[in-house]
C-alpha cells in the first residue's frame, strides 16, 4: 500500500525532514470555464494521481483501494483505528517532552518509503515496494489471514475498538463471504455457458468450439463439487481464490473469449463490451428476435 503525495507535498515534507520547518502553502492555478459571464476559478495545483491507492488530493486524502462491491465500514474502521493509534503515540511522546516537529520528522524518515508518486498500476511497482522494505500482500485472502496477526489484534484491542473475539468472528465472516461469492460466480458461469455460449456456437455451426465448451463445463462442475465438499472455511476460501484467479475459471473464460471472437455477432446472445459501453447506441442491435 503506497501513498501519492504529489510533487509539491513530497518536496515540502522532504525539506521538513531536514529541519526546514515552515507553513505549507500550495501553489494554485486558474481554471477557465469557457463562459464569458463566469469568472475563473482558483484551484490547488497539486497533482491528483488516480492510480494510487492512497493519494493526496489537496486538503484531503482519498482511499481508492476498495472493491466496487466492498462494504467500506470495516475499511473506515481500520483506517480510523490506525490514525487514532498514531495520534495517541505521538501525543504520548510530545507529553514526555519531545518536540512535535522532531517526532514528525522521525516518523517521516521511517515511513517515507511508502510514498510513491508514479504509476500505481505499473507491474514493476510491487517489486520496487518490496525492495523499499514495505509490507506486501498480494491477495484478499492473504489480507484476511493477516487480520488475526498479533500486532493487528493488539492494535484493535489497545484502542478499544474490537476484542480478540470480535476480530476472529469478523475474519470467519470474511472467509465465508469470499468463498460464497466465488461459489455464486461459478454457478452463474456454468449457466451462462450452457444457456448462451454453447447454443450460440451450435447455431454458428462450430462443433469444435462446442466440444471445448462442453469440456469446460465439466471442469467447472467438478470445481463446484470440490468447493461444496471442502468444509474448512480457510481452505475453502483458498480453493475458491485458486479457481477464480489462476485456475479453472480463468481457463474456461479463455475458451469462451475465443468462442466469442469467432461467433457471428447476430448469433451471440450475450452483451459484448462494446454494447455495454455504448448501450444507448446498441439497443436492439444484432439481437435475435425473441
Amino acid at each position: 500500500m503506497s501513498a501519492d503525495l504529489g510533487n509539491q507535498m513530497s518536496e515540502y515534507l522532504e525539506a521538513f525532514q531536514k529541519g526546514d520547518v515552515k507553513e505549507y502553502i500550495p501553489k494554485t492555478k486558474q481554471i477557465n470555464l469557457g463562459v464569458d459571464d463566469l469568472p475563473e476559478i482558483t484551484a490547488p495545483a497539486e497533482d491528483r494521481n488516480r492510480t494510487s491507492p492512497f493519494p493526496y488530493g489537496g486538503h484531503r486524502f482519498e482511499f481508492r483501494a476498495c472493491g466496487s462491491s466492498q462494504n467500506v465500514s470495516l475499511v473506515n474502521t481500520v483506517l480510523a483505528t490506525m490514525m487514532a493509534n498514531e495520534f495517541r503515540e505521538i501525543a504520548e511522546r510530545v507529553e514526555k517532552g519531545e518536540k512535535a516537529t522532531d517526532v514528525a520528522a522521525e516518523l517521516l524518515k521511517a515511513h517515507f518509503k511508502c510514498v510513491f508518486n508514479g504509476n500505481g498500476y505499473d507491474p514493476k511497482w510491487p517489486d520496487e515496494a518490496t525492495k523499499r522494505g514495505t509490507w506486501r500482500i498480494d491477495s484478499g485472502i492473504e489480507a484476511i489471514e493477516r487480520y488475526t496477526d498479533q500486532k493487528n489484534v493488539d492494535l484493535f484491542v489497545k484502542n478499544g475498538v474490537f476484542s480478540k473475539e470480535d476480530i476472529v468472528a469478523r475474519q470467519k465472516i470474511l472467509f465465508e463471504l469470499y468463498h460464497e461469492v466465488v461459489l455464486m460466480e461459478l454457478m452463474v458461469m456454468i449457466d451462462m455457458i450452457n444457456q448462451h455460449v454453447i447454443p450460440a456456437m451450435k447455431n454458428a455451426g462450430m462443433p469444435d468450439h462446442v466440444t471445448k465448451l462442453d469440456a469446460g463445463v465439466t471442469k467447472l462442475e467438478q470445481a463446484l463439487t470440490d468447493l461444496h465438499a471442502e468444509e474448512d472455511d480457510v481452505k475453502k476460501a483458498h480453493l475458491a481464490h485458486k479457481m477464480r484467479m489462476d485456475g479453472v475459471m480463468q481457463e474456461v473464460r479463455e475458451v469462451c473469449d475465443e468462442a466469442e471472437s469467432k461467433c457471428p455477432a447476430k448469433l451471440w446472445t450475450l452483451a459484448t463490451y462494446a454494447e455495454l459501453f455504448f448501450v444507448d447506441m446498441n439497443e436492439n442491435v444484432n439481437r435475435l428476435p425473441l
